[in-house]
């Protein structure tokens, strides 16, 4: 015997994904990533069902509570019955499990939201009164904006179904984040991508984030490498933006982040979602985690003292919402 504990360099990393297409696209390209690196361990997928999965049959802007994709993957991490968590950031809560870190923010994807139309017409073609599919109250809000005569509907289900629902002549259009399309090799489908500046998208969008154990520094070596520093700077303005206002999926807020040399900048605006009322707010930093972090919490404030924590308030008091299951 040789009397040196070879388990850390063998053991398998076990990343827990929900079973999506998408989902298993951005699982697979971590696992891709990690087995790239030298001396890499090996990596084996574990899906998990999460909440926002089963719930499939309400709106859930309607349903109390956050976390709907995350949190069964995050209990299973904190129970270490998987090494690593990997999720769409746009996601994962701004206030994380106890024990739990944010490893890695992985190159950006496209931010934008794309409209897909069955007619082929762009979002200021659609005729008076087209059926819009949409789960989201910030593209409700957005929209209602751009175009009050729309009808809006709701749209559940993984991206193939939705595409399904919308050519079997369900909706006239519907949208989606350009992410996962691309990522699913169906950018073709794009009718029209949506200015970030008439739609910002939601926190995050189009990244990935890579979750472990706060203590578990084995996997945490090897995720670290897979982070991108100008797409963390980015989420993480964003993601103190909203983690100030205290939104989440419910609220119709919009943010996007941009790092330069000459530093990040950030644009957010929270939309009425009759559309009848929008507040924006803009500003630059340094290209610092501390440059990042501050900028978002200034945004939040200067919107904040402008009147988006009554315009979310009224909305949330307006919309009610179910029992968290």
């Amino acid at each position: 015997m040789t009397g040196r504990d070879d388990s850390k360099a063998t053991r398998a990393l076990r990343i827990g994904t929900r079973a999506s297409a998408l989902a298993l696209w951005q699982a697979r390209h971590v696992e891709t990533r990690i087995r790239a690196l030298p001396g890499a361990p090996p990596v084996e997928l574990v899906p998990i069902t999460t909440t926002g999965d089963m719930r499939a049959d309400v709106p859930l802007w309607a349903v109390r509570g956050r976390a709907f994709f995350t949190k069964e993957i995050d209990r299973a991490l904190i129970e270490s019955r998987i090494d690593v968590a990997v999720h769409s950031l746009k996601d994962l809560p701004t206030t994380m499990e106890a024990g739990l870190e944010l490893a890695a923010v992985l190159t950006r994807e496209d931010s934008r939201d794309a409209l897909i139309s069955r007619s082929g017409d762009p979002l200021s073609k659609l005729p008076q009164g087209a059926r819009v599919g949409t789960s989201s109250l910030r593209r409700r809000a957005f929209l209602m904006r751009a175009r009050r005569d729309l009808t809006l509907l709701e749209l559940r289900g993984n991206v193939p179904t939705r595409l399904e629902r919308l050519e079997r002549g369900d909706y006239d259009a519907i949208i989606l984040a350009t992410a996962g399309l691309r990522r699913l090799d169906l950018g073709h489908r794009i009718t029209e991508h949506l200015s970030p500046e008439e739609f910002p998208p939601a926190v995050s969008q189009g990244a990935i984030g890579v979750c472990t154990r706060a203590d578990d520094l084995h996997s945490a070596s090897w995720l670290k490498r897979l982070d991108d520093l100008p797409t963390r700077l980015a989420t993480t303005a964003e993601r103190a933006l909203l983690e100030r206002i205290e939104g989440g999926c419910q609220v119709p807020l919009g943010a996007l982040a941009t790092v330069a040399a000459a530093g990040i900048r950030l644009h957010a605006a929270v939309c009425a979602l009759d559309g009848s009322q929008r507040l924006d707010a803009s500003g630059q930093a340094e290209a610092t985690m501390v440059g990042a972090t501050a900028l978002g919490l200034r945004l939040a404030t200067e919107l904040i003292a402008n009147g988006a924590a009554s315009l979310i308030a009224a909305e949330r008091a307006a919309q009610g919402r179910a029992e968290e299951p």
